[in-house]
């Protein structure tokens, strides 16, 4: 690599940090005629920041000079900064030589928009293109779709990525429109909904026909920017939820606001981004994928925002009070995994346990169940049904208490996988 890419590189890599929209592949691709490289479902994230955040490698900016202006975004026309733009076959050279040399598993491709949506995304595509085709890459490619760019293109590049995103950024239209004038929510979706159109077709060609092209077989993700903007949790977990249910994603990436553009008034005043309240949509969004929670359950209108001293599981646990706590034997399985120190095999064992013999304390310490939280809200023939002596405030201070304590016997590596400002994602798969 020479130094003119070199530099470009550098500037194009920083700039794409920003992008939290990237994950494990979720997809399996086997190498053949004797090409390079593989896809597996185990996924390609596998490298975190200095502040949490889950990255692929490698995850780089096409270009990042933009046509647009918006105030939330460092790589605004506005803005006076170091700018570049690699060209198709540079990236593709630039994937190639670093895979051949195990740095990376996969590409995250992003850009700003150049001259037009359409040109921009012709060219994001001619670097899918020549990897598969030129290069036979098998990998992983995720690609991020422009607003504005013709269907054909889109259909295009979705045919040699794994996964596309199409970024909301801020989660109201009224408020986008604010920060970035010449953006919409109707031109968002508008690709959103052709790449849902195009995987449930290409699937359902699959099964008629075996060796059908493939449409972004790893789903589509978005991203939505949490903090520049004062909508409230419930507005921000309610659009999650129509994403999940009428778009069909895979998954939707919570970025706490960087103040990177401090000069706009139309931005908060904020010193640091808001990583608590990012986690805690995290675990959120967790529990409403694989828990069985409703949005409304989580936040409501009389408490629109989460509670950024306790994870949701155990907020919610702590409003509504009158439905704990729950004698494990008896309970249905969506009522356990409602109890705080409960996940989800830990709530399958204790269904498939129970048909055999009564649980007590012994078995589901065994089970996985953490006891220390649990007992609060269940009950058996040793826990008698006690919640109701202590009032959620007094109970909520004394589990806080109890996690402080703990925080303090850790060793420091054991406190940066429990610190929630250290990492977020991980511990958003440890919401039970």
């Amino acid at each position: 690599m020479n130094e003119k890419t070199r530099t470009k590189l550098n500037i194009l890599a920083d700039s794409a940090k920003y992008d939290v929209s990237c994950s494990s592949s979720g997809n399996s691709r086997a190498n053949s005629d004797k090409g390079i490289g593989t896809a597996v479902n185990c996924g390609i994230c596998h490298s975190f920041t200095a502040d949490g955040r889950c990255i692929s490698l490698l995850k780089v900016l096409m270009t990042n000079h933009c046509i647009y202006d918006c105030a939330y975004c460092i790589n605004r026309r506005s803005n006076d900064r170091p700018r570049a733009t690699l060209t198709p076959q540079e990236l593709v050279d630039i994937t190639i030589g670093f895979y051949r040399r195990n740095y990376i598993e996969g590409l995250f491709l992003s850009s700003g928009v150049i001259k037009n949506p359409d040109y921009t995304m012709e060219r994001m595509m001619l670097v899918a293109k020549k990897l598969r085709t030129e290069e036979r890459y098998n990998g992983y490619i995720h690609l991020k779709a422009i607003p504005g760019a013709s269907s054909e293109l889109i259909h295009q590049a979705g045919l040699y990525a794994d996964r596309m995103s199409v970024n909301i950024e801020i989660p109201s239209n009224p408020e986008l429109k604010r920060l970035a004038p010449e953006k919409n929510h109707n031109d968002i979706y508008l690709p959103m909904e052709q790449i849902k159109t195009d995987i449930l077709q290409s699937k359902e060609e699959s099964r008629k026909h075996r060796n059908a092209p493939r449409f972004t077989p790893a789903g589509q993700s978005t991203q939505l920017i949490i903090g520049a903007t004062p909508e409230t949790d419930r507005q921000i977990l309610s659009l999650a939820t129509n994403l999940y249910q009428q778009q069909q994603l895979k998954r939707v990436y919570y970025s706490g606001y960087l103040p990177v553009n401090e000069y706009d008034n139309r931005l908060p005043a904020l010193k640091a981004p808001p990583l608590i309240r990012e986690n805690r949509l995290y675990q959120s969004d967790w529990l409403m994928r694989f828990y069985g929670f409703e949005a409304n359950e989580i936040v409501s209108d009389e408490h629109p925002f989460l509670d950024l001293e306790v994870d949701p599981k155990l907020a919610y646990a702590l409003r509504n009070y009158h439905l704990f706590p729950i004698d494990v034997n008896t309970a249905d399985y969506y009522m356990i995994l409602r109890v705080p120190g409960i996940g989800v095999q830990s709530a399958q064992r204790i269904v498939q346990a129970r048909r055999f013999n009564r649980l007590s304390s012994h078995h589901l310490k065994k089970i996985g169940v953490v006891m220390k939280r649990a007992q609060y809200f269940i009950s058996n023939n040793e826990l008698p049904a006690a919640i109701h002596d202590i009032a959620p405030e007094k109970l909520k201070h004394q589990i806080l208490t109890a996690d402080m304590h703990k925080r303090k016997r850790m060793p420091d590596t054991q406190l940066k996988l429990f610190n929630f400002n250290q990492t977020p994602i991980l511990l958003t798969q440890n919401a039970g």
